[in-house]
């Protein structure tokens, strides 16, 4: 089985050509702002048809469509916590959300897939703690990856960037 390799660059999601991409979403799928409305302006109207369609999406799961106009062949949209101060299960959430992504790519045998920062949009959660559950949850996943053989975390920042690489050293001895 070939390995899995974990990266994080700098990067405009809507640019990458790979098996899927994922959307920070809303629970109706709805178009948003930051990286879902991106998404959403980058794959065309029938990318918010299909998505009303599979709506709602409870927070902690995720749904596929068709990556329509996008270089990427599908869209998973992963519907990540509002932060509400860290006592009401947004750590599992975001973890939930994160797997649930890997699970559809899994079920449709993908190679690769890319993951915004969920969650740390106009959803506050706050971006190093975000950063670390991604990592983990990911890591946590890679002995069930089946056909995928790479996940990048798109960078919108040289911070986010920063904390990923922070989070992808491998430990110290």
């Amino acid at each position: 089985m070939t390995a899995m390799t974990i990266r994080a660059r700098i990067v405009d999601i809507t640019t990458l050509a790979v098996d899927a991409i994922v959307n920070a979403a809303n629970t109706n799928l709805e178009p948003g702002g930051g990286v879902c409305g991106a998404i959403h302006r980058a794959a065309g109207p029938e990318l918010a048809i299909a998505c009303a369609r599979l709506a709602p999406c409870p927070t902690g799961e995720a749904r596929i469509t068709p990556g329509f106009s996008l270089p990427a062949r599908f869209v998973i949209h992963a519907v990540g916590p509002i932060w509400h101060g860290g006592g009401h299960g947004e750590a599992e959430l975001l973890a939930s959300a994160y797997r649930a992504s890997l699970a559809l790519a899994r079920a449709k045998e993908l190679a690769s897939i890319a993951f915004p920062a969920i969650s740390t949009g106009i959803y506050g959660y706050p971006p190093a703690a975000a950063t670390s559950i991604a990592v983990a949850a990911v890591r946590g996943e890679a002995g069930n990856h089946g056909t995928l053989r790479e996940v990048l975390f798109a960078c919108f920042s040289q911070d986010a960037l920063d904390a990923y690489a922070a989070e992808l050293r491998p430990p110290q001895a």
